[in-house]
């Protein structure tokens, strides 16, 4: 019930407050806002000074009287529904969007609402450690939603890190000299996606060395006990972690490189190719840290099995050596009339001797047979 008075919420006209909300402004550095930045492009260049959600519109509507390519791009930094709300309303957001934006823990995944693209993207960061323990956090995740519509572009980022202020200065300055941004808002979903998928590269390649490291411990064990099984455990935790963000992603990146994607500049297509293209390797490359993991979990529990038979084999042995004389010795001690040391000089010592060969021919066999 909550979810639909917030839908209702969401769609319905506010004929008591102002054109613009407390929320639509541009606050760098302190109050309340939740808008990092806030900009115009034209012809690919930012045109000037960040302003508030409002003020883009406007400037963007007199901008593309002259320039159709003209777009904002509205950052935003873990806002509520208080603060999304004026700007949702502002460039007419799908309200089930919209939800899905505020409250994060959101599948990845691309979805189209008439002529906005919604796009939701699984940060990962890789979390330094020394040592891999039980306890480890390895990766750490984040999300990125974006909307990319004709004229616009809102992004909306849950998490500490992944921070796209550095991406927007690369974009603005043009420092490969594609010129991406006279594109318009899908070369800044491309530039998003490139961005948070070469990350995964980087992730990947440092859970490599975990990986390598649990699997050396695993056959270089010493003694044959096999590892910490926790430590594979919680290795396997976080790769799924990791694929969980990864996975999802694969089908989306591929349809948005189809030509039917008329949402997506024709020139940019083929950049989401190359983006499928890397985000196919990090899948497989988690994919194969998945089968590992299983393996060496699989490979560890033999190892355990392996030990517990040996130690059994050694105490049924040595049970079986040492019920020899417990066998002849409780003999002995029924007191019969007739016995050897009773009647003999050397009875006892012969007796005794006796128990003695038997058991080293006993642990020689076992010896030799790989028991002892």
């Amino acid at each position: 019930m909550s979810m639909i008075n917030n839908l209702r919420a969401a769609v319905r006209p506010h004929l008591r407050r102002s054109d613009e909300g407390p929320y639509d402004t541009l606050r760098p550095g302190h109050g309340p806002s939740a808008v990092v930045d806030c900009a115009v492009y034209q012809g690919g260049k930012r045109h000037g000074e960040s302003c508030s959600p409002r003020e883009a519109a406007q400037r963007v509507k007199r901008a593309r009287e002259t320039d159709a390519g003209s777009f904002s791009w509205i950052g935003l930094h873990e806002p509520t529904e208080a603060e999304f709300e004026g700007i949702a309303q502002r460039f007419g957001l799908h309200p089930l969007a919209v939800e899905d934006a505020v409250h994060a823990h959101q599948r990845p995944k691309v979805e189209r609402y008439d002529d906005v693209l919604f796009a939701v993207f699984k940060t990962i960061r890789y979390v330094e450690h020394d040592q891999l323990t039980p306890t480890s956090e390895v990766v750490e995740t984040g999300e990125l939603m974006v909307f990319a519509g004709q004229d616009f572009v809102i992004t909306v980022r849950h998490g500490g890190h992944s921070s796209l202020q550095e991406l927007r200065h690369r974009l603005e300055a043009d420092i490969d000299g594609t010129g991406l941004l006279a594109k318009g808002p899908s070369a800044v979903l491309h530039a998003i996606a490139d961005q948070v998928v070469d990350n995964y590269l980087l992730v990947a390649d440092r859970l490599q060395t975990d990986v390598d490291e649990i699997e050396f411990d695993v056959f270089a064990n010493k003694g044959g006990r096999g590892t910490d099984v926790g430590r594979v455990y919680q290795l396997k935790r976080e790769v799924l972690e990791f694929k969980r963000a990864v996975a999802p992603l694969l089908r989306p990146m591929q349809q948005l490189s189809e030509p039917m994607q008329r949402l997506v500049d024709p020139d940019i297509q083929k950049y989401f190719r190359d983006v499928a293209d890397h985000l196919a390797r990090v899948t497989e490359q988690v994919h194969g840290f998945d089968e590992l993991l299983n393996s060496l979990l699989q490979a560890n529990l033999a190892q355990v099995s392996v030990a517990q038979n040996e130690d059994m084999r050694k105490i049924t042995a040595w049970a079986a050596i040492f019920a020899v004389p417990t066998m002849i010795t409780g003999i002995y001690g029924m007191n019969f009339d007739y016995m050897p040391e009773l009647h003999h000089k050397y009875g006892y010592p012969m007796v005794l001797g006796g128990i003695v060969v038997i058991c080293i021919g006993m642990y020689r066999g076992f010896r030799r047979n790989g028991w002892l």
